[in-house]
């Protein structure tokens, strides 16, 4: 066994003189244990809000979107869009056009972006699994329906079952010469929604999803989009797909993926996630504190240990490394205390649902925090601790030199 580890150990569980160093060594891995498993928890949390939040957005935002990178629209035939069907992964291909519009019932109104797709974006997306009341039905025969985002439906007041008082839409007419009479500077359309979604606040309160073949009537549209919608295989390769899509578009055009359609929310996501673990790393450092007081306490009560390891031929170094690695041993039990403890937390947390994030009948999309643990955090959080317990060990030991000549002399 290594002489050092193995002193370290017998120095680390036999009774001291002073049982305040026990105390300390206690309060020390308790410490330690404690910061290692809300870091765990903290984490694992963040990870499930986010994991949710892709779930979310995925709901709604495609695989890939293709739009102008100057202009707002461009003409089908601009886009060679059959033979981006062919384009190995691609699954489904959405023809889009976005507008802004005012939207009015009975006596409310509302500003709205109007959101025409195609009909294979039920497909696509999977928005019909995020419905909160009705369905998601945009076309059925002649007749079109609207899809009404909840805060929309929910602040104008929207009734799925009223049939006699349709929701009417305002959209600026792109030859509306706004210094003559107003009213002639708007189309209007009359409409009935089918359903509400739910995903997330920014789209609940912002889109209404309506046929491709209506937005077009109403903003007296022919063959113009303002973007293309592109929905993969789950075994297609996106980085191969979107670099297939670009080469294919050419340079008039932008390729998205998910990850670039919401990129602010998914840095905010992970700058918050880091910022958290600075801010625990911070705590753990002061709570490594102890193992600083543990570890010089420690070498004092030791002196006379010290001077006869020294008299037997131990070297400086020798004993250095014994009440470092002491220090380290302190650190490690907390740690591997804290990630079994803080990852036992979230098990049962995904297994049981222990903390809620409201009542059963609550309007959240989830009822209970979301979790999910990744093993790179684990190893993550670990190494942290060690460094951190690593450092905090070192002063003490390091000062060893200073107290040789005392340590030396019989008392």
């Amino acid at each position: 066994m290594n002489f050092p580890l193995f002193i370290a150990r017998r120095y680390l569980f036999s009774r001291k003189s002073h049982n305040i160093i026990n105390i300390i060594s206690m309060i020390s891995g308790i410490g330690v244990m404690i910061v290692t498993a809300a870091l765990v928890i903290v984490l694992s949390v963040f990870n499930g809000f986010a994991r949710l939040s892709e779930s979310l957005f995925n709901s709604f935002n495609p695989d890939m979107a293709i739009t102008l990178k100057k202009g707002k629209t461009f003409s089908s035939g601009e886009l060679d869009i059959s033979r981006i069907k062919k384009i190995k992964g691609v699954k489904y291909v959405t023809e889009v056009v976005e507008e802004n519009a005012l939207m009015k019932y009975l006596d409310k109104q509302s500003i709205v972006t109007l959101k025409g797709v195609s009909r294979d974006f039920g497909k696509m997306c999977g928005i019909d699994t995020m419905m909160a009341a009705g369905h998601f039905i945009l076309e059925e025969g002649d007749m079109n329906y609207a899809v009404l985002g909840y805060g929309i439906a929910d602040y104008l007041g929207a009734n799925l079952n009223d049939f006699k008082n349709p929701i009417t839409i305002y959209v600026a007419r792109r030859d509306a010469d706004f210094s003559n009479v107003f009213d002639n500077a708007f189309s209007t359309a009359s409409i009935f929604p089918s359903g509400t979604f739910s995903i997330q606040t920014d789209f609940d309160v912002k889109y209404v999803l309506l046929p491709l073949r209506f937005m077009k009537q109403i903003l007296g549209y022919h063959d113009e989009l303002t973007s293309v919608e592109i929905g993969l295989d789950k075994t297609a390769d996106p980085a191969k797909v979107q670099q297939a899509l670009m080469e294919t578009a050419g340079d008039k055009f932008r390729v998205k993926n998910r990850y670039e359609q919401q990129e602010i929310i998914y840095k905010i996501f992970r700058t918050e996630k880091w910022a958290i673990v600075m801010i625990l790393a911070f705590i753990l450092l002061i709570a490594t504190f102890n193992v600083t007081a543990s570890i010089s306490m420690l070498i004092l009560e030791k002196k006379k240990d010290i001077a006869v390891l020294q008299s037997l031929g131990a070297t400086k170094t020798l004993v250095q490394h014994i009440f470092l690695i002491e220090g380290l041993l302190i650190s490690f039990s907390g740690a591997l205390a804290g990630l079994i403890i803080g990852g036992g937390i979230c098990w049962a947390q995904i297994r049981f649902g222990l903390v809620r994030l409201g009542d059963i009948d609550s309007t959240f999309v989830v009822n209970t925090y979301p979790v999910r643990m990744i093993p790179l955090d684990f190893i993550i959080i670990f190494v942290i601790v060690m460094a951190i317990g690593f450092f905090a060990a070192w002063y003490p030991v390091y000062n060893i030199r200073k107290v040789d000549a005392t340590m030396m002399r019989p008392e």
